[in-house]
């Protein structure tokens, strides 16, 4: 069936007017837009859903996300007798009625929802499900995508998302669901309204586990921005719980908005997202700045190095200070010897460096926080302390089971307050980490293809990463190619051949004979593919850094020129 033959069936119920006519529209006037629309149906995945906003089986719309919960009522009713489900919904474009509009399908399925009567953060969300003792949660976000999207994710019991073998059960009960089989009906009596006592008990939770009650709060100076967000609603009162005073925040990116009229994404790994609480914190003179994606589990820090100037920091080295400084507190009061800290496959390799270190156990994952969750409830006899991802997220303790922007926000300020009290610094303590562990540095690069053509594009550039593997890096022997997809990590050398016990995925890795590192993956929330570049060398003292820093930076330039990766 052609996407013009799927879109005249939108033209007849079940659905209603507003969307027959925009199918309408489309026909006559936009063929373009409409093979887009159609051309695909947008799948549940096990990350949930993401797209563009409006009518069609490929956009989100009330009938997609419909689909999609009609299905997840069918499977809760099989699993469990007395279910809830918590709700909860960002900034984005139609997010609230959207929201609601999930709420109603399910009580007409006879369970009962928890609804937050406003916007709310992704973590606030995870907490909730173990708060309130639910079966399930949604939250409606398209976390730092471009405007016109929405998205759609589910949280199991323990408060992470759903992860093998639920999720295929899920996306199977999904699957066997028609448009016409959408129970709208609502059943409103079972639809309750929640806010501030699930805030009240998450800002606790958030402050009990990311303060360390630090030093120095009284001279260290934050500038905040929510870039439009949810993190509005919680990290400013989350910082003062824990005593910070002095926290300005960038007022022209307050105000909750879907449009994010600042900036060109609303992306706290983009440069230019930052750019306004940046000139902010010069004007103020701040130690920190930090930054939030939409629905908050993503943030983005800039720090004083050496010289004094700001400089922001990737993902891979906030995870590192920040693990760095949870295992130094952990070791301090007593570590047991069941702890472990945990990252994922594209993210940088020294954190495997400080978990031998500190003599506790390191798990890595595939990419994505679901896995990071899972080894949580995978592993009920050890402890987890703290880990995180390249793409700007980290997670606290356990109690939140995905990237929670509140509680990292809150600790890396303590981790800035106190270091400055002692006459040092974020940085500093970065730099310490290079000379102690190696220095280790990374860098991404995204490459968007959009649409059906776009799609393809993004099938070839992995098929021909696969295929033809070089032989040398920057004139390092390419040693190891780890395929995902048949679950193989070959050694060049030897030929031998082992097993990687993780699941599945499209993800293939190079790693040289002196570590380099590039990996390939297409995004599985956006048009995009992208390649993960690490390398390392050697830091001799701190005197050096810069030159070396300048060094190591030139080599990945090398190594993206050399693969043609820009």
């Amino acid at each position: 069936m052609n996407s013009l033959e799927k879109a005249q069936q939108w033209l007849k119920s079940p659905f209603d007017e507003e969307t027959i006519e925009e199918v309408r529209s489309l026909i006559d006037t936009d063929p373009g837009t409409l093979n887009d629309s159609f051309y695909t149906d947008l799948a549940f995945g096990t990350g949930g859903m993401r797209g563009v906003l409006g009518a069609g089986t490929n956009r989100i719309n009330k009938y997609t996300l419909g689909r999609a919960t009609q299905g997840l009522a069918n499977f809760l009713k099989e699993q469990y007798s007395d279910i809830r489900v918590v709700i909860a919904y960002d900034c984005r474009h139609g997010s609230d009625t959207l929201s609601k509009i999930v709420a109603e399908i399910l009580s007409a399925n006879n369970i009962k929802v928890s609804l937050f009567s406003s916007l709310r953060t992704t973590p606030e969300l995870s907490f909730a499900v173990r708060y309130l003792n639910a079966q399930a949660g949604i939250v409606l976000t398209a976390s730092h995508n471009p405007p016109e999207y929405n998205g759609y994710k589910v949280y199991s019991s323990d408060g992470g998302q759903i992860v093998p073998p639920e999720d295929k059960q899920i996306i199977e009960a999904i699957n066997a669901i028609s448009f016409d089989q959408i129970n709208f009906d609502a059943n409103t009596g079972l639809i309750e309204l929640i806010d501030e006592e699930v805030d009240k008990a998450f800002f606790a939770e958030s402050v009990k586990a990311g303060s360390f009650n630090a030093a120095g709060k009284e001279d260290f100076r934050l500038v905040f921005t929510s870039i439009h967000g949810t993190s509005i609603t919680a990290i400013p009162p989350v910082l003062e719980l824990a005593g910070f005073k002095n926290v300005d925040i960038v007022k022209e990116q307050a105000a909750p908005n879907g449009d994010f009229p600042t900036v060109k994404s609303p992306n706290p790994e983009e440069t230019e997202a930052l750019a306004m609480a940046m000139d902010l914190a010069e004007t103020k003179q701040a130690d920190m700045v930090i930054g939030t994606d939409p629905d908050s589990d993503r943030l983005g820090i800039a720090v004083r190095n050496p010289s004094g100037t700001l400089e922001l920091l990737n993902g891979n080295q906030t995870m590192i200070v920040m693990t760095e400084y949870l295992l130094r507190l952990a070791k301090k009061k007593g570590l047991k010897g069941n702890e472990f800290i945990a990252s994922t496959i594209v993210s940088t390799p020294m954190l495997k460096e400080l978990a031998k270190a500190y003599e506790v156990d390191f798990k890595i994952s595939l990419t994505g926080f679901k896995w990071i969750g899972k080894m949580i409830k995978d592993f009920p006899q050890q402890s987890f302390i703290g880990g995180g991802e390249e793409s700007y997220g980290f997670m606290v303790g356990d109690f939140v089971r995905d990237k929670d922007a509140v509680t990292a926000s809150l600790l890396a300020s303590e981790i800035g307050s106190q270091l400055k009290s002692e006459s040092s610094s974020f940085y500093n303590l970065l730099i310490d980490c290079y000379l102690s562990y190696g220095f280790y540095k990374e860098r991404l690069i995204s490459i968007t293809k959009k649409g059906q053509e776009g799609a393809s594009e993004i099938r070839k550039m992995m098929n021909d990463f696969e295929a033809r593997p070089p032989k040398t890096i920057v004139g390092e022997t390419l040693k190891y190619i780890e395929n995902y997809n048949t679950s193989t990590r070959i050694n060049l050398e030897t030929g031998e051949k082992e097993m990687i016990d993780l699941p599945t995925s499209n993800v293939i890795i190079y790693e040289t004979t002196k570590g380099t590192r590039v990996a390939a993956r297409p995004s599985g929330t956006e048009p995009k593919i992208k390649f993960y570049i690490s390398t390392k060398t050697q830091l001799e003292s701190a005197e050096v850094f810069e030159k070396t820093n300048k060094d190591i930076e030139a080599k990945i330039d090398q190594i993206i020129s050399e693969l043609q990766l820009n």
